[in-house]
């Protein structure tokens, strides 16, 4: 199958199943819990759900497209690091992506945009009431994102154009599908950093691992927030009875 076709399915297949979740929402949430909209738990419940069946079904489809069009796959010359040499530029790539949110969102804050993504904390506050949600954030979400995102976008654009415009155009557009305008630059800048590590590498699996790392730090800090806020308290209030 020619490259341009594979992405195409690929593409269409995320589109399609992104919306399926969105159409499907309200009738999954009375389907597992049987009761109205209107209830919290039954829109975490149902949403969480809705995201699970739908992107495991999205990550299952594209990766059968993968496996079957293994030259799909490739989009650099020369020869690809090893497994031992992706994992360490994955974990790499998870503090440069670490790093480079804080500081975009560091940037931000000097234009007046208020820190903190409310995306991130909504969808923590929904895993807190549905585990299954996990999931989607944290194992499909880095999976699909990359495909879509660094393969298809970046490495078609560096094709055709070089690095740098690939990057960029490739990080606002995985910006701007997180629903977050302001906080462009606070997605933009992980995006850089996991092309940066997919170029270095040659290799998908580097930014898909960054990713992973990264979707799975913020979740553990979103949902024990009220801890560390409890131990920052703790902290201050031992600091100031030594003083």
């Amino acid at each position: 199958m020619k490259n341009w076709l594979v992405a195409l399915i690929i593409f269409a297949t995320y589109i399609l199943l992104q919306m399926t979740s969105i159409l499907l929402a309200p009738e999954m949430i009375y389907y597992f819990t049987g009761k109205g909209l209107a209830e919290s738990d039954a829109v975490s419940n149902g949403f969480a759900w809705t995201l699970f069946i739908t992107q495991g079904i999205a990550s299952i489809v594209i990766g059968i497209i993968l496996w079957n069009n293994k030259k799909f796959i490739p989009v650099f010359k020369g020869k690809a690091a090893g497994f031992g040499s992706v994992v360490l530029w994955g974990v790499l790539g998870f503090f440069l992506a670490m790093a480079g949110q804080i500081l975009g969102a560091a940037i931000e804050s000097m234009f007046g945009v208020t820190a903190g993504s409310e995306n991130t904390e909504l969808l923590s506050g929904i895993a807190k009431a549905a585990p299954i949600l996990i999931f989607p954030m944290v194992i499909f979400a880095p999976f699909l994102e990359e495909v879509v995102f660094r393969r298809i976008l970046f490495g078609g654009l560096y094709t055709k154009t070089n690095f740098l415009i690939a990057a960029i155009f490739s990080g606002v557009v995985f910006s701007l599908v997180h629903g977050e305008p302001q906080h462009l630059l606070m997605y933009l800048m992980p995006g850089l950093a996991f092309a940066f590590i997919y170029y270095r590498t040659k290799r998908l699996l580097t930014p898909i691992i960054a990713h992973f790392l990264m979707n799975s730090f913020v979740t553990v800090v979103q949902f024990n927030a009220d801890k560390l806020q409890h131990l920052q308290d703790m902290q201050q209030s031992i600091i100031l009875f030594l003083q």
